[in-house]
């Protein structure tokens, strides 16, 4: 019996299988995961491969591109305040970042150059930043020729201080110009003055003094006269030394109030290329691959409704995985469990045994079912290899062939199928014995299909069949009944109810989810006990269906071998 730990025995109730299972664990989702990557490696490996050849393609034939770089101090006016200082330097800092990428600048270092090539083509090529929260302005310059990416950015520093040096000494020059010429027009009226005062002197009376000097005396309008002279001299006087204080005041203002670049570290000629820098691109491209490559495989995982393993099964099933069976090579010459009894495909069926008897509750399972939502999941090879193990492990195991549509029981034991089901159902006076064949496993009978019938649904469904697989149980300890496709075809579905168990199989990546669900809805609805599910035909180090497969492969090959390599 299998316990749920969830389930009704511990005090819940549901009716949903599913609500009986734990919850995946973190492992299981990290198995399923690293089991996804293993599967799909060669296509990750691929794409990753292809995406670092073509990054090395492409960037190892670019055009190498070198970057000089030139560092420039700018200093701030010497008139600000202490707390408006660094605002304004910042302002100024930005202002030139910008300025410096100007089509005066850039046409003037085209010039200077001789360059070939449009200021918005040179500006592309140059990028100007602050370093650092500093008054320093890094220039850098990429140029396909090392020597013009260095010549450019010393040149950008040059052109911009000058431009810059011209620009704040225009701001101030009208000023002065007004200034020199105010003072001009003063100078000579003062000269003006002086002449005229000179002239007015030269007409005064001379009296000759009685110790013999001359002295000039002027008359009364003389001294009129002159007062007014000298007057205005010294009012010409006064306006020239004003306006010459205002004029030292605008050069000190100008000295101040301007900020100036310097080039504090030229650019050197650069010696390596900044780009392409083959090995990252490489190492990009590799990595954008890989991603496109794991973008590929989810997508393909998301679009694939089929089932891929025991997380499928729990997730949209609600059941629990019995068995998992590997794929067996040799299939076309017989069952492993006959042929091979000591190989992992053997050891897989009777653990498989061993679960289908754990899932016994107070009734034993004496009539077991055997179906699958379609043709292509191998439910028949599981019935007849599952029955070879039960006479293996000592039991009277019967296996009665009711795929009354492809039969293919008879053909797997090797046994001819001229009396069968059908004809104990035709002939109700015929023994079941004479149908119950003995196979070359000892314990182990068949009932094989017989002849095909033209109604195998009703044939199933009939009272004498129902008779038939009774008086089967009771001469037996275990019967496994081989039935046709649950969704394909209703024949399952009319003995889904009368049988104690009913085992699905399901084949990882052909059996589609949406079919098993159906199927398992329509088994259930029927009144079916289904104990779980078996996975067939599992590939060998295929990842993707769980961890357990492989891993209890691995394990009985490793301590057990095969039986080749035990005869050896």
């Amino acid at each position: 019996m299998i316990d749920y730990p969830n389930g009704p025995e511990n005090g819940h109730t549901s009716s949903n299988p599913l609500d009986y299972l734990p919850p995946p664990a973190l492992s299981d989702d990290l198995r399923y995961y690293l089991g996804l990557a293993w599967r799909w490696s060669w296509l990750l490996i691929l794409l990753t491969l292809i995406g670092g050849a073509a990054g090395y393609f492409f960037s190892s034939r670019e055009t190498p591109i070198y970057q000089a770089t030139a560092t420039m101090w700018i200093t701030e006016p010497r008139g600000l305040t202490e707390g408006s200082a660094g605002l304004a330097g910042e302002r100024i800092t930005s202002t030139y970042v910008e300025l410096m990428t100007q089509l005066p600048v850039l046409q003037a270092v085209i010039d200077e150059l001789g360059l070939r090539i449009s200021p918005q083509d040179l500006k592309g090529t140059i990028t100007v930043s602050i370093l650092n929260q500093t008054q320093l302005l890094i220039v850098r310059v990429e140029n396909a020729d090392p020597l013009t990416a260095a010549r450019i950015a010393n040149t950008i520093g040059v052109v911009f201080t000058e431009i810059n040096q011209e620009f704040q000494t225009e701001s101030y020059a009208d000023s002065k110009a007004a200034l020199s010429s105010q003072l001009a027009q003063v100078d000579g009226q003062i000269q003006d003055a002086n002449r005229q005062l000179s002239d007015l002197f030269g007409t005064f009376e001379q009296i000759e003094l009685e110790d013999g000097s001359i002295q000039f005396v002027p008359t009364l309008d003389q001294q009129r006269e002159r007062d007014r002279l000298e007057a205005n001299l010294a009012l010409y006087q006064q306006i020239y030394s004003d306006l010459l204080q205002s004029y030292e005041n605008i050069r000190l203002a100008e000295i101040q109030g301007s900020s100036k670049v310097t080039m504090v570290e030229p650019a050197l000629t650069p010696t390596r290329p900044v780009r392409p820098n083959v090995f990252q691109a490489t190492a990009l491209a590799a990595v954008v691959g890989l991603f496109v490559a794991g973008g590929v495989v989810f997508l393909i995982e998301a679009l694939d409704d089929t089932i891929k393993g025991p997380n499928d099964v729990h997730r949209h099933l609600g059941l629990p995985v019995l068995g998992y069976v590997y794929h067996y090579d040799n299939a076309r010459e017989g069952l492993p469990t006959v042929l091979e009894p000591r190989s992992p495909i053997a050891e897989a069926y009777r653990s498989l045994r061993t679960n289908v008897q754990s899932a016994e509750n107070e009734t034993p399972i004496r009539t077991l079912m055997i179906t699958s939502p379609s043709p292509k999941d191998g439910k028949s090879q599981i019935a007849a290899n599952l029955t070879v193990v039960m006479a293996q492990g000592g039991k009277r195991a019967v296996l009665l062939d009711a795929d009354l549509r492809r039969p293919t029981q008879h053909k797997l034991m090797n046994l001819p199928n001229r009396i069968g089901l059908t004809d104990l159902v035709a002939d109700v006076t015929k023994p079941i014995d004479a149908a119950m064949k003995a196979t070359s496993v000892p314990y182990l009978r068949l009932v094989s299909s017989g002849g095909l019938p033209p109604n195998p649904a009703e044939v199933l469904g009939s009272e004498k069949m129902m008779e038939i697989l009774r008086t089967v149980r009771d001469r037996s300890d275990i019967v496994l009944v081989d039935t046709p496709p649950a969704l394909a075809v209703t024949d399952a579905v009319f003995l889904a109810s009368k049988v104690d168990a009913v085992l699905l199989v399901l084949k990882p990546g052909t059996t589609k989810i949406s079919f098993a669900r159906q199927t398992v809805e329509q088994l259930l609805r029927n009144r079916a006990n289904i104990i779980g599910v078996v996975l067939n035909d599992i590939k060998r180090g295929s990842g993707r269906y769980g961890y357990y497969a492989n891993g209890y492969y691995h394990y009985y090959q490793t301590y057990y071998g095969s039986e080749a390599t035990k005869q050896k």
